[in-house]
């Protein structure tokens, strides 16, 4: 008869070790930093090449207006994001910035070359930064999805679930939870 080893046997590893996406151009630059990672001692390398694997939702955008706010206390360097760079309306000067990003939208990619800032490529990262040096590693705001808001169970005494209501008119969950008088007040 064998012997029960327990649930130890077959762990299996749940993070990722390679991206799910299909992108050559992604794979490549996997190929570039799982290099980079194993032969530099530097854990800059074996960050990038963790958030290259993650999902989309796990590599959340970030704006022209907070990369601005991070780079001015780190002047010179430059931010590193493993994502998507976007636009903000709102920041009425862009100041001169070095970004390196797997992505730029057009309108962030204008403003930052029309204030006399540039944007990196992974690869010229690579060239420029091997170890990361005189860089800002930067992740944009994971749970401001509007999918997280609603995450937990809406109309409980205590949570502040957002409900999913067809309206928000007078007559949509406007009684209990939401006053005193009808049951209790959140």
């Amino acid at each position: 008869m064998g012997i029960d080893t327990g649930k130890k046997n077959h762990v299996k590893k749940s993070q990722r070790d390679a991206p799910a996406s299909k992108d050559v151009y992604l794979a490549l630059l996997v190929k570039l930093y799982r290099f980079l990672a194993r032969r530099t001692d530097s854990s800059f390398n074996k960050v990038v090449l963790k958030r290259l694997f993650m999902s989309r939702v796990n590599r959340p955008p970030l704006s022209v207006s907070r990369i601005a706010r991070y780079l001015k206390a780190n002047e010179g360097k430059t931010a590193v994001i493993v994502g998507t760079v976007t636009d903000d309306a709102r920041l009425l000067e862009v100041p001169k910035l070095s970004i390196a990003a797997l992505r730029v939208t057009d309108a962030a990619r204008a403003r930052i070359l029309a204030a006399g800032g540039e944007i990196l490529t992974f690869d010229q990262l690579a060239l420029r930064a091997p170890t990361g040096k005189n860089t800002v590693l930067l992740r944009g705001p994971k749970n401001s999805r509007e999918a997280v808001k609603h995450f937990g169970a809406a109309g409980v005494p205590g949570s502040s679930a957002k409900p999913y209501v067809r309206s928000k008119g007078r007559k949509f969950e406007r009684a209990r939870g939401r006053r005193s008088s009808r049951g209790y007040k959140n």
